[in-house]
C-alpha cells in the first residue's frame, strides 16, 4: 500500500485544483445576459492545466499500488470506484488539448473536487481478496475496456446534468459566468450523443470481452447474475437511446432522462453488486 503521505498530497493537490477553479470559474455568479457580448471565455492556460496532472499522477501512482498486488490483481469496491473517477478525470483534462473542448474545462472544480474525496477509496475500502483468473490476458482487456466504457458514460453524465443546469439558467434574466461562456445548448447537445456513442461502443466491448472471459474460465457464454442482468439493460438502454436520436429525434430532456436511467442502471450493474458483496455481506 502507498505511504499515508501519497494519499495526503494527492488530496491536497486536488483540493488545491478545485479552490483555484472554483475562484477563477465559478466565484463570479450573476450577471446580466445583456453583457454576454462583453465575455470572452476564460480559457485554460498551459501552466493552469499541467497543474492538474500532478494530483492525476499522484492518484494513479495509489491505484497502481494498491491494484497490483504481488501477482493478482486487487480490485475491490474501492478500487473500482477510484479507477473510475481518475479515468474521468484523465479524459477530461486530456480532452482540454483541444480547442474546441476548452469550454468545458470550467468542470474541473467539481471533478477535482469528487476525485479527492474518491483517492481515499482505496484506504478506506480495500480490497478482501485478490481477484481470481487476473492472469489472463481476456480479462485485463475485459476489465480495461469496462472501466474506460464507465469514464466516458461518467462525462455523458456530467454533460447531461450541465445541460439541464444551463437550460433551466437559461429562462432565468440573471446568468452564472461559468455558464455564459458554455458552447450553445445544442452544440453541447451534439457532443453529449458523441461521447454516448463512444461509450456505448465500449460498453459493447466490454460485454463481448465478458463473454469470451465468461467461455474461457466457466466453459459457458454467460454466467446469469445481477450485474449480467443490469449491464444488459443498461446496454439496451442506450442502445434504445441512439436509436430514438437516430430516428426520431430525440433530443432534450428525453435524451438526458434516458441517459441518466441507463448509466443509473449501468451503476447498480457493477459498483452497486460490489459494495453488497462486499460492504454488506462481506465476501
Amino acid at each position: 500500500m502507498p505511504s499515508i503521505l501519497v494519499y495526503i498530497s494527492a488530496f491536497l493537490f486536488y483540493a488545491l485544483v478545485g479552490w483555484y477553479f472554483w475562484r477563477s470559474r465559478w466565484k463570479n455568479q450573476s450577471i446580466s445576459p445583456k453583457a454576454k457580448a462583453d465575455i470572452n471565455a476564460p480559457s485554460i492556460a498551459t501552466w493552469e492545466h499541467f497543474l492538474i496532472l500532478v494530483p492525476l499522477t499522484l492518484h494513479g501512482f495509489i491505484l497502481y499500488q494498491s491494484i497490483f498486488v504481488n501477482d493478482g490483481l486487487s480490485f475491490g469496491v474501492g478500487n473500482a470506484i477510484s479507477s473510475i473517477v481518475w479515468l474521468t478525470a484523465l479524459i477530461y483534462w486530456f480532452s482540454g488539448f483541444f480547442s474546441r473542448l476548452q469550454e468545458l474545462q470550467n468542470l474541473i472544480a467539481p471533478i477535482a473536487m469528487v476525485a479527492a474525496i474518491a483517492v481515499w477509496l482505496p484506504l478506506v475500502l480495500p480490497s478482501l481478496r485478490p481477484l481470481a483468473n487476473t492472469e489472463l490476458p481476456a480479462f485485463k482487456a475485459h476489465l480495461l475496456i469496462a472501466l474506460l466504457a464507465y469514464s466516458l458514460l461518467t462525462i455523458a453524465v456530467l454533460h447531461a446534468i450541465l445541460m439541464t443546469i444551463l437550460e433551466y439558467r437559461l429562462h432565468h434574466p440573471a446568468m452564472s459566468r461559468m455558464l455564459m461562456n458554455l458552447p450553445p445548448l445544442l452544440v453541447m447537445e451534439k457532443m453529449l450523443f458523441r461521447i454516448i456513442w463512444a461509450g456505448f461502443i465500449l460498453l459493447t466491448l466490454t460485454l463481448f470481452s465478458g463473454i469470451i472471459f465468461s467461455q474461457e474460465v466457466f466453459g459457458q457464454s454467460v454466467t446469469f447474475s445481477h450485474k449480467t442482468l443490469f449491464s444488459f439493460i443498461s446496454w439496451g438502454v442506450f442502445a434504445a437511446l441512439l436509436v430514438g436520436r437516430h430516428f426520431y429525434g430525440w433530443r432534450g430532456r428525453t435524451a438526458i432522462r434516458w441517459t441518466l436511467t441507463g448509466f443509473t442502471i449501468l451503476l447498480l450493474a457493477y459498483i452497486g453488486s460490489k459494495f453488497v458483496l462486499e460492504i454488506i455481506l462481506q465476501r
